[in-house]
């Protein structure tokens, strides 16, 4: 396996990221976003800050629910990409998360769909909470959603094969280091290429520690993008709310 620390520049800012995991569930998305605005009865004109954005599909929904919306992600091709839906309510930045962004400005910072735990310290981790909740006005919420560690560990399967685009990717997934590391090789145009991702299994007692540093307090846990109530061993997600106090 070849490691590479800094695996998520490499990996988010290649086209291949993208055709991979395109056929993500977009309806799935679509309908936790409007939960996630339903359970939290969001006002009008909040301003939200889309942290690790990507190319900026939830931004979109959440402007086009009448947010004031401001989407980063440390991916330039990403960015790039998401600028071209920009106007005076929508926004995009290239920005990597463990660098501050604002401060006392955003009613809401959302981190969906598990981006997250992609770094090599805890220190990293507690950085990026640290600055979303600087970026948050005082009883500011802050939304993390993410994996169940429990049920990856007990559901993993070591390998998988996918055919997208005509591209064949050969997918090893193992545990190391209490991570999470897939191994994506494939040949396209008859060159070889192998991509890592590597995600570190965070508990809710990690996150909770992680907020207590930055002046965060838990307030809600769900385990699915119904809302429904967290399950340590069963539920797919691990969805946290934190105010800041």
């Amino acid at each position: 396996m070849v490691d590479n620390p800094q695996w998520y520049k490499d990996w988010f800012n290649s086209p291949y990221y993208h055709i991979l995991y395109k056929h993500r569930d977009e309806t799935e998305a679509a309908d936790f976003i409007a939960n996630l605005k339903k359970y939290l009865n969001i006002p009008a004109q909040s301003k939200i800050l889309d942290l690790a954005c990507g190319k900026g599909r939830h931004s979109l929904q959440l402007y086009q629910e009448g947010y004031d919306v401001t989407g980063v992600d440390l991916s330039e091709e990403s960015i790039n990409y998401a600028q071209k839906f920009e106007n005076e309510n929508l926004h995009f930045y290239k920005h990597d998360m463990r660098r501050p962004f604002r401060a006392n400005y955003f009613d809401y910072v959302l981190n969906l769909f598990s981006s997250f735990g992609y770094f090599n310290t805890d220190k990293e981790h507690a950085n990026s909470i640290k600055h979303a909740a600087t970026a948050l006005k005082k009883d500011g919420v802050l939304v993390i959603d993410f994996f169940n560690m429990n049920k990856i560990k007990n559901e993993l399967v070591a390998q998988e094969f996918k055919s997208v685009s005509g591209i064949d990717f050969k997918i090893k997934k193992s545990i190391v280091d209490n991570s999470i590391v897939k191994e994506i090789n494939f040949t396209e145009k008859g060159l070889s290429h192998c991509y890592i991702e590597k995600v570190r299994l965070l508990t809710v007692d990690d996150f909770k520690g992680y907020f207590d540093l930055a002046g965060l307090e838990l307030i809600a846990l769900k385990g699915n993008y119904q809302m429904n109530e967290f399950n340590t061993l069963n539920s797919p997600r691990l969805i946290l709310f934190a105010k800041k106090i």
